[in-house]
């Protein structure tokens, strides 16, 4: 076996509640789209006939508490809040029964967006990567078991900047369900423990600057939280 020429990061590894042992990211699939307000106020429509994805890189993301400096190439730089689920065990064309039993647990995450950049790309019918697939650009909160919170319902989602509400919606509002994106998904993937799903954010998304603190909670989770340096 030919050996590497340099090492590659260890991969992040979030903590879970109760647990001694963390949870290592794999690959971090997200869902666009997938609260009906939040499409409305980025002008465009939902695509009710089925979810649709965009990739971020698990080497890109962070732990819940992390400062991180304002990043390069945006001058309009979003906060999304969002639910996290994790997978716990191996899924392909899933079942809803199936896909509910694959769910390993819940977090709260934040999907950090160069908002200028994924617009201006989407414009011109080009991959997001630059505006959503950006260093220190996922934040993960600590997970906590599927057991332990309870089905998916109508708690509460929302994020504060600086203390001031700017998120704040139910998870009732989810337009595809948690066992409905892992049906799709597995799919088209063979899903296995270490892969996360986003699964969207509500509106009221907006710009956030250099000495700014984001803190995003649903009822019931660990709260995940970021502040903002100057830029490099």
């Amino acid at each position: 076996m030919t050996k590497p020429l340099f090492p590659l990061p260890d991969p992040l590894v979030i903590p879970v509640q109760g647990e001694d042992l963390g949870y290592p990211v794999g690959r971090i699939f997200c869902v666009g789209r997938n609260y009906a307000a939040h499409a409305a106020e980025m002008g465009v429509e939902v695509d009710r006939e089925a979810p649709f994805y965009f990739t971020k890189s698990s080497v890109n993301a962070v732990l819940s508490g992390t400062s991180c400096p304002y990043p390069p190439g945006t001058e309009n730089f979003h906060y999304e809040m969002e639910l996290a689920l994790a997978i716990g065990a191996p899924v392909f064309r899933a079942t809803p029964k199936e896909a509910s039993a694959a769910i390993y647990g819940y977090g709260c995450a934040l999907d950090m967006t160069r908002r200028d950049l994924q617009i201006r790309e989407r414009k011109k019918q080009r991959p997001w990567d630059l505006g959503k697939d950006l260093e220190q650009g996922t934040v993960f909160a600590p997970l906590t078991k599927a057991g332990d919170w309870g089905p998916v319902a109508d708690q509460r989602i929302w994020l504060t900047v600086d203390g001031e509400t700017k998120q704040d919606a139910t998870l009732a509002e989810l337009i595809w369900s948690v066992e409905e994106i892992i049906c799709h998904l597995s799919g088209y993937y063979h899903l296995r423990p270490g892969d996360l799903i986003l699964t969207g954010t509500p509106a009221g998304v907006g710009p956030v600057h250099a000495k700014q603190h984001m803190t995003g909670t649903i009822t019931g989770l660990s709260p995940v939280s970021l502040s903002l340096t100057e830029a490099e």
